[in-house]
């Protein structure tokens, strides 16, 4: 099934976190939170200005973000759990190339 979201809304898939932290200790799936990174699979045309302009969406397809804890609304798509939020709950967007120099 295609989607398409509406507006100034994003389709978005969870990152799962690392079973271990750095230390080296396993977390059990009864203590692990929800993840709060993931992958952004569809964006919508964005937002109205009053002026009727369209304002495009600073996110795009294949960046890696990163929400609140309780942004957005859970969907299943095709069996898979899926969250659809608005631009505004988003807080960034994670740079792959200045997370590779940090490891390295």
């Amino acid at each position: 099934m295609a989607f398409r979201p509406l507006h100034d809304r994003i389709l978005v898939r969870r990152v799962e976190s690392e079973e271990k932290t750095k230390g080296g200790i396993i977390i059990p799936d009864t203590a692990k939170e929800k993840p709060q990174e993931g992958e952004v699979l569809a964006v919508g045309p964005g937002a109205r200005s009053e002026q009727g302009q369209i304002q495009p969406l600073d996110v795009k397809v294949g960046d890696r973000i990163l929400f609140g804890k309780w942004s957005g609304t859970e969907i299943k798509i095709d069996g898979e759990d899926l969250l659809i939020m608005k631009e505004s709950d988003v807080m960034g967007i994670i740079e792959t190339q200045a997370a590779e120099k940090i490891a390295a």
